[in-house]
Parts: C-alpha cells; sequence; structure tokens
C-alpha cells in the first residue's frame, strides 16, 4: 500500500457489492458516503457492503461521513430561470414569492444582518457576481458585477463574512441519528468558520468520531491554526473555497493549509477534481496528474476521489490510475515541502534519529487511541510504521493516517508480550526477517491514553525470551 491514502466517494457507480470490492482491491481503504445526496436507506446500504466486504477480505475498511452542513440557496422563478445582464439591479429578499427578473427570494434571515454595502455576493458557484448597494434587513439591493442566466435554487455564496449560522443544520443533525448506524468513523464538517464551530460540532456528535474540518471559506482560512487545534483533521475542500477565493490564490491556500496541518500533527485530506477528467474517460489529464502528484509530495496523508467513484464511468479504474500516480511519486521520492522537526513531538523525534543512525525499516506503534502513530507519522519516516490496537475503531481510523499500517490485536500487557505479538505479525504479514532491527513505541502503564513513554529496540529472532 502506499502511505498517502486514497478517499472513495461512494454512490449509484459504485454502491454495488462488485464495485465496492473493486475499489478495495485496487487500493482504496477509506469510504465516503457524501450526505449532500442520497437517502438514509442508501448510506445504510452502502455502509452495510463495505462492512460485509472488510468481514469478507479481512482488510480493514474506514467510512467517513461528510455532513452537507449549511447551503444557503435562492429561491425559484416563474420560468424557472432569468437572465441577469451585467450593470443592472437586482434584489434578494426575505419575501416567500416567486422570483422575476428583478428579484428573487433569500430564505435565510441570519445573514441579513450581517452584510453590508460593498459586500460581494456569488451565486451558481461564482458564475454571478453581485455587490450590495443597500440593504434595510428585509431586501438587499446589489448591482450584478458579473451576469449570465441564473436558474432555480442555485447556491449563494458570501466569502468575506463571518455568517452568524451553526456549524450543524437541523438535516446535519438528523443526518447524525444513523451515524452509529453506519459504523462511521470519521465524520467531516462542512462550511467550518471559527474553532468554536469545531466544538460545538464535537459537543453533539460525540468522543467516538474522528472530527475532519472542511476548509471551504476564507474566514476559515484566517482561522486556521485555532481550527487545527482543535479538530482531529482537516480537509481542503477546494469546490467551494475556490468559489469564494479568487481561483489563482487556491494553489498557495492548499499549501498553506498542508504546511500548518503537518505543524500540528493533524491528518490532511485534499479533495474535489483530483481527477474530474476520469468521470467520463480512461485516462486522466497530464495537469491532474501533476496536481495529485503535487499533493502528495506536499505530505497529503489522503486525496480524494468525489465524482469520479460516485457517478463516473470507470470508478475502479480511477482508483488504479490514483494508486499508480501516488506510488510512482512516493518512489520517485518528490517532496515539494520541507519537515519541520522542531515541531515533533519528543518520542516522534527520537524515533526518527532511531530509524535514521540504526537503519531501521520497521516502527512498531503499541496504541489505544492512535494518537502515537499519528504523531510518529507526521516524521515522514523513510520507514514502515505499524500500528498494533486493541481497538477497532482505533484501526478504522488509522487509515487516514499517512504512512500508517493499523493491524488489530488482543490486549498486551507486557513489554514481552509486545516483542512477540510484534515479531509474529511482522514475519507473518509484513516480510520482515530474521535478524532484522524493528523499533517498538509504547506506553506504561499500559492501555493508558497519552502515556507514551517507551522506544525499545529489539532484533526478530526464531525464538523470544518470555
Amino acid at each position: 500500500m502506499s502511505r498517502s491514502s486514497i478517499i472513495s466517494t461512494i454512490g449509484p457507480s459504485s454502491s454495488s457489492p462488485e464495485l465496492i470490492n473493486k475499489l478495495v482491491l485496487a487500493g482504496c481503504r477509506i469510504f465516503r458516503l457524501n450526505f449532500s445526496h442520497g437517502h438514509h436507506d442508501f448510506h445504510k446500504k452502502c455502509a452495510l457492503l463495505i462492512r460485509e466486504i472488510e468481514q469478507s477480505t479481512g482488510i480493514s475498511l474506514s467510512i467517513l461521513m461528510d455532513l452537507q452542513g449549511p447551503k444557503l440557496r435562492i429561491g425559484c422563478f416563474n420560468d424557472g430561470k432569468i437572465s441577469l445582464a451585467t450593470g443592472a439591479r437586482f434584489i434578494l429578499d426575505q419575501s416567500p414569492d416567486v422570483g422575476n427578473s428583478t428579484r428573487v427570494s433569500l430564505p435565510h434571515p441570519e445573514i441579513f444582518a450581517a452584510l453590508s454595502d460593498g459586500t460581494y455576493i456569488f451565486l451558481d458557484d461564482g458564475k454571478i457576481k453581485l455587490i450590495v448597494q443597500s440593504n434595510d434587513g428585509y431586501a438587499i439591493e446589489t448591482e450584478i458585477l458579473e451576469g449570465g442566466v441564473l436558474a432555480n435554487k442555485k447556491g449563494v455564496n458570501i466569502p468575506e463574512i463571518l455568517l452568524p449560522i451553526s456549524a450543524l443544520t437541523e438535516k446535519d443533525k438528523a443526518d447524525l441519528s444513523i451515524v452509529t448506524d453506519i459504523t462511521a468513523d470519521w465524520v467531516a464538517v462542512s462550511f467550518i468558520q471559527t474553532a468554536e464551530d469545531i466544538m460545538y460540532a464535537k459537543s453533539v456528535i460525540g468522543e467516538d468520531f474522528g472530527i475532519i474540518a472542511k476548509i471551504e471559506k476564507p474566514v476559515a482560512m484566517q482561522n486556521i491554526e485555532s481550527i487545527l487545534r482543535v479538530s482531529d483533521a482537516v480537509m481542503v475542500a477546494r469546490g467551494d473555497l475556490g468559489v469564494e477565493m479568487p481561483f489563482e490564490t487556491i494553489p498557495a491556500a492548499q499549501l498553506n493549509i498542508i504546511t500548518l496541518a503537518r505543524r500540528y500533527g493533524k491528518p490532511v485530506i485534499v479533495a474535489t477534481q483530483m481527477l474530474e477528467s476520469m468521470t467520463h474517460c480512461h485516462l486522466p489529464t497530464r495537469a491532474e496528474v501533476t496536481d495529485v502528484a503535487f499533493a502528495v509530495g506536499c505530505g497529503a496523508d489522503a486525496v480524494m476521489l468525489s465524482a469520479e467513484t460516485a457517478s463516473g464511468d470507470y470508478p475502479a479504474n480511477v482508483v488504479e490510475t490514483m494508486a499508480k500516480i501516488i506510488a510512482q511519486t512516493e518512489r520517485d521520492n518528490l517532496k515539494f515541502l520541507e519537515n519541520h522537526d522542531e515541531h515533533l513531538s519528543a518520542m516522534s523525534r527520537a524515533v526518527k534519529a532511531a530509524v535514521e543512525t540504526g537503519d531501521i525499516q520497521i516502527v512498531a506503534v503499541f496504541t489505544e487511541t492512535g494518537r502515537t502513530a499519528i504523531e510518529i507519522s507526521n516524521s515522514r519516516l523513510n520507514a514502515k510504521i505499524i500500528a498494533f490496537t486493541p481497538n477497532l475503531k482505533t484501526m478504522r481510523k488509522l487509515h487516514l493516517v499517512w504512512g500508517v499500517t493499523p493491524f488489530i490485536i488482543d490486549e498486551v500487557s507486557s513489554l514481552s508480550e509486545m516483542r512477540k505479538v510484534a515479531q509474529d505479525i511482522l514475519c507473518a504479514h509484513f516480510g520482515a526477517i530474521m535478524g532484522e532491527k524493528v523499533i517498538i513505541a509504547a506506553g506504561m502503564p499500559f492501555r493508558l491514553s497519552g502515556s507514551t513513554n517507551i522506544l525499545h529496540i529489539f532484533e526478530i529472532w526464531s525464538e523470544l525470551e518470555q
């Protein structure tokens, strides 16, 4: 397996057991259930299939529940759409009446108080651009800076303003009612603006699930460090981010998020249009290949496929292609970001020094919560990191973490047991040979979260002291 993970979105094109199995064999270990589409029964069915394939193949798999978040949309028009002329006036108001060429409903009263003169408003993924001329709290008069055809219920983006809306909508909360039913491991929260949004989401979702902050708004970029401190992982969601920020600034924003995520030791996902041309084509564009390689070379823990696997014509081929690009990038040792070891934990620095000075190829991490494996992964070792855990949910979560291969074990209670377990599994499953040196990173007392304090090096032999 490659060190960067592949996330595949399940949809109509990939919801059969045959297709999911093909995606697993092609290299996917994380499956995204996108709650912006589909009903609960569909997502439950997909989750059940994933767990059945996990059971039948013996390959552990992770499920990512992606919440829709607060989607702002306009109302409807008499004829279903209108044409807006650049330079004309257009009104967004709270009236429920059907819209026309001069006005349309904006059924989100909570945002009216936040908009002032000069605020930009984008409609339909940025195709229509407006600027606020006046706002009386009920109707917003705008000037059309970039016109075009506008249809019913198109999306609204307001990039410059911290909007007074909850991180979790009523739909999100209803969707979360099945988070246990679908055995989710990660929950992605959309349109995060502040660290307080993440804290609120955690209070609602609970501690059993890893929380991913989706960075989709410029205001989130302004608060990125505080968001990273309280998140379990972060996603560079380039779709809406590309609408709300000038498109030419997206590469720098992506690089900044990855850099800071590495600094704070949080897994980072790069998403949106990674191999979009393969939705209906056998081959990617050269630009897409370079895009994936750049994300991997910068140290992204995972790259995500959306429509390519959810509704595309060749979902398994797309995953195979993504896996080839990742593998070649890692073989070529392409690196576009420097490692900043000053941000590593003391244990991570010690493990890295031991790997480099002792020419050690395997690090065995014994972990309850996965935190130690994440910390050691952040050092981007040139060694295999095998995470041994008795916790099934921890094992599944760790598929998101760069360079970590998780393995479920029974509980251990002594260092000698760890050595025995590590030797048996490493030789049987990971190609370890007699005489090979292995680092064990663990903690005493055992199974106490946050107590990693042991770095032990041993050589594999046919017999170990009991």
